[in-house]
């Protein structure tokens, strides 16, 4: 190959390799009994997943599967109050709450009601509770905001 240029040496090198092809099935063979330069003998009777049928690990990664349960969800009695006065009952805002406070309301409100935290069936009740729930906080902020103005 010395003595030639790159595209003849290219043409060369695929010239041999034509001669000597090789099927797919020899070429992976190969490339997993050399894995990390290693004789295939250290391969077939040093390696853990030789000796574990397929059906165990299928078997094992079902039972680690989640279980559906064929029952209905029951939707908890918390999102069924969806009026206005039911979520202030359960914010219980006050004129004395302070900005942490009313952000700390949300958040614990949040915690409890988000519809992304929720199953799908849930989901409606729970985002018009957090828009209630927004709508009373940030109303509760703007009244502290003008009495601190006021002041």
């Amino acid at each position: 190959m010395f003595g030639m240029s790159v595209f003849q040496s290219v043409l060369e090198r695929l010239r041999a390799e034509q001669d000597t092809e090789v099927s797919d099935e020899d070429v992976a063979g190969d490339f997993r009994n050399a894995a990390a330069g290693l004789p295939p003998e250290f391969m077939a009777e040093t390696s853990p997943c030789a000796a574990i049928p397929f059906g165990t690990v299928e078997q094992a990664y079902r039972e680690l599967a989640p279980v559906e349960s064929s029952e209905p969800l029951v939707m908890p009695d918390y999102l069924n109050r969806t009026s206005l006065a039911e979520v202030a009952s359960e914010l219980a805002l006050s004129d004395q709450e302070t900005p942490l406070a009313l952000a700390a309301k949300r958040r614990r409100f949040a915690a409890a009601n988000h519809p992304d935290r929720l199953p799908a069936e849930f989901r409606s009740n729970a985002t018009l509770r957090m828009k209630l729930a927004n709508m009373l906080i940030d109303e509760a902020a703007r009244r502290l905001a003008r009495t601190a103005a006021v002041r």
